[in-house]
């Protein structure tokens, strides 16, 4: 089962409250992580004269890293007494000072909360997408009205039994970490887990559409019944495997409930999040580029901008940050 060791708080500096922030020590506590809270300020140029003023940009500067060190010592004293915080304030940009020190500093998990609109659309601002594309480690996005104990937990798999065979590792191992960060976060949370699987027959609308000499229809839908078992066989391999890393009690206790909607994941997945009224979703913001492949910039990003309920993003083993430290 997951755990995470070395927890990083990124502070909004547009939010009136610290939204999530009990939740980061509630799992710092239960991971006995450490715990880090940062916030990131503008970085104004040096020692410019501010007319009319007996002052310099690096008076002001000064004078913002004090004030932004004063409120985040001030958030972290009364949590002090359940777990260790450190607090730091970053200068420049913030999806790359948040990355760099992730890498300087073998943070695994990144916590920020994204606003109090929904849905996710008018969330994402510019630094919250750079983040999930570029972020090395798992990223946690939440919301101000995010209840303090969720009751389901979503997550989202990308099975192809056509792909080939590294795809099919690669994605495995993906679908490895997914699995083992929804099953952990619901154990904790005494909350329902959902596994889901967007799956679409290959080919279907040219076979339907008489653009090619086709089958009968009896033959088109023999054929979808198959692909439907083919994904469906792939979902319980996908648990038979989770099993093998848990534990058979762990599972039971669990008692993951399985989804397979047939369909685009962009249109299913938030669509599933809605009806089960989810909490969280869990899901790759890498993979393949086929048919259902969740990829940031295609099929992921349109499936979180539609989603209204906090995400925790994963990036797959490999990935290769831009961004260096």
């Amino acid at each position: 089962m997951k755990h995470f060791a070395n927890i990083l708080y990124v502070l909004d500096q547009e939010a009136e409250q610290p939204c999530g922030l009990e939740r980061a020590v509630a799992l710092a506590r239960g991971n006995q992580a450490r715990l880090k809270l940062v916030s990131v300020i503008e970085s104004l140029p040096v020692g410019a004269p501010l007319e009319g003023l007996d002052l310099t940009t690096d008076d002001l500067q000064a004078a913002s890293l004090a004030e932004t060190e004063q409120r985040l010592s001030a958030l972290a004293a009364p949590l002090r007494e359940r777990v260790a915080i450190e607090t730091k304030v970053l200068t420049g940009k913030l999806f790359l000072e948040v990355i760099r020190e992730v890498l300087r500093h073998d943070h695994d998990l990144v916590m920020k909360c994204v606003g109090a609109k929904s849905p996710m659309a008018a969330l994402f601002g510019s630094e919250d997408l750079h983040l999930l594309r570029k972020c090395p480690c798992p990223l946690w996005l939440g919301r101000p009205q995010d209840a303090l104990n969720y009751r389901r937990v979503l997550a989202a798999v990308d099975l192809e039994p056509l792909a080939s065979n590294k795809e099919q590792a690669q994605q495995a191992a993906l679908n490895a970490t997914i699995l083992d960060l929804a099953a952990a976060l619901a154990t904790s949370e005494f909350a329902e887990l959902h596994v889901a699987h967007v799956w679409a027959a290959l080919g279907e609308p040219i076979l339907r559409g008489g653009m090619i000499a086709t089958p009968t229809e009896t033959k088109i839908d023999a054929y979808i019944e198959a692909e439907r078992r083919r994904h469906g066989q792939a979902l319980e391999q996908a648990l038979a495997d989770l099993e093998a890393r848990l534990g058979a009690e762990a599972l039971r206790w669990l008692k993951p409930i399985r989804h397979l909607p047939k369909g685009l994941p962009r249109e299913e997945l938030p669509a599933l999040a809605t009806r089960i009224d989810a909490d969280i979703l869990v899901l790759g913001t890498l993979g393949r580029t086929g048919v259902s492949g969740l990829l940031i910039g295609n099929t992921a990003e349109a499936v979180l901008q539609r989603i209204n309920c906090a995400v925790l993003a994963v990036k797959p083993a490999g990935f290769v940050c831009p961004v260096a430290a």
